[in-house]
């Protein structure tokens, strides 16, 4: 029988996190920069409270968002962690079902204390605090921060917070011009502002810096973009082939979805990469039009938002794992 969970309050959350505990800090596999701003975040608040906390990943933190966490953990994949940390708590970050965590969900799932999340469609796997209507994880960890304070549990928001929230919430709006975007979102990045966060920088690292495997990748994407439906729907196919060819690793393969979601004309843009000659398929969508992609990848044992979400499938092709994919959004769309 399934376990049901708690969901806490803000204040019931801000008292869990005032009992000073050293934490473990849990946060999805290929990270984006609301992953690791939140968890970050997060770490920076309690350890300004008197704990210790570690941030830890199945995966390597993307070098070009080592920016944001370099002076405070050098890495975050649990390989290179010391092993020696003896935690009394753990909490995950932005990780909306149990696959996220990859290979750790073994190893911690049933340790998870606290689920702090703002996808609509997760899995709920720990007692949990759950904001939906929020764009970003960043601002939840962010909510908390000031609560602590007004409490005086906290007695000032860490300056790096700043930087690691605005991060968060500029990523996963897509520099503010997604439909996730609401006035909160606004507010929380106007009270960041005034705090000293420098956006233009910050946005400048996120949004217009790609390495040369990154560039290199989205012009081989281009030339494996596939279309569906009266071209409404675009895929780019990514085997692991190429990836060996093009000498490119996983971090430079995330924007592959925008290649074809800047299609003129595609609705429904998706990237099938292949990370390893095993075949297993991360599959990536986005939505610009009322579909929820969400149900497609929660169909697949994956989540996310309604216009944003992922999944992985086994298949025996990298066509057939596009293929199904594309076969269950038809089925679900009816156009």
């Amino acid at each position: 029988m399934r376990r049901e969970f708690r969901e806490y309050t803000l204040d019931e959350v801000c008292a869990l996190l005032a009992d000073i505990k050293n934490t473990l800090i849990i946060y999805h596999v290929r990270p984006d920069a609301d992953a690791i701003g939140a968890s970050f975040a997060l770490k920076l608040v309690l350890e300004a409270m008197g704990a210790q906390a570690l941030c830890v990943c199945e995966s390597e933190i993307p070098s070009r968002l080592a920016f944001l966490t370099e002076e405070h953990q050098r890495s975050a994949k649990f390989d290179n962690i010391d092993k020696s940390f003896e935690f009394e708590r753990v909490i995950t970050v932005d990780t909306a079902s149990p696959s996220q965590l990859g290979e750790l969900q073994q190893l911690f799932l049933d340790r998870v204390d606290l689920m702090l999340d703002h996808h609509e469609n997760g899995i709920r796997y720990a007692d949990n605090y759950v904001r939906a209507d929020y764009a970003s994880s960043g601002e939840i960890v962010f909510e908390i921060a000031e609560r602590l304070v007004s409490l005086g549990k906290l007695d000032k928001i860490p300056r790096k917070v700043y930087d690691l929230v605005y991060a968060a919430l500029s990523s996963d709006t897509g520099c503010f011009k997604y439909s996730n975007v609401s006035s909160h979102a606004h507010i929380c990045a106007a009270r960041l502002l005034s705090a000293g966060v420098d956006a233009a920088e910050i946005n400048h690292r996120l949004f217009d810096c790609k390495s040369e495997q990154m560039l290199a990748a989205e012009s081989a994407g281009f030339q494996n973009i596939r279309f569906y439906n009266n071209r409404k729907i675009a895929a780019v196919l990514f085997p692991y082939e190429l990836k060996v060819q093009l000498g490119v690793e996983d971090e430079h393969l995330e924007t592959l979805v925008d290649v074809a979601r800047a299609v003129d004309g595609v609705k429904i843009a998706m990237s099938v990469r292949q990370s390893t000659a095993h075949r297993s398929f991360r599959i990536s969508m986005r939505s610009s039009c009322s579909f929820d992609v969400s149900s497609v990848a929660k169909h697949f044992g994956g989540g996310g938002h309604i216009k944003a979400a992922a999944c992985t499938i086994e298949a025996d092709s990298i066509e057939f794992a596009t293929r199904l994919v594309v076969d269950e959004i038809m089925r679900r769309w009816g156009k």
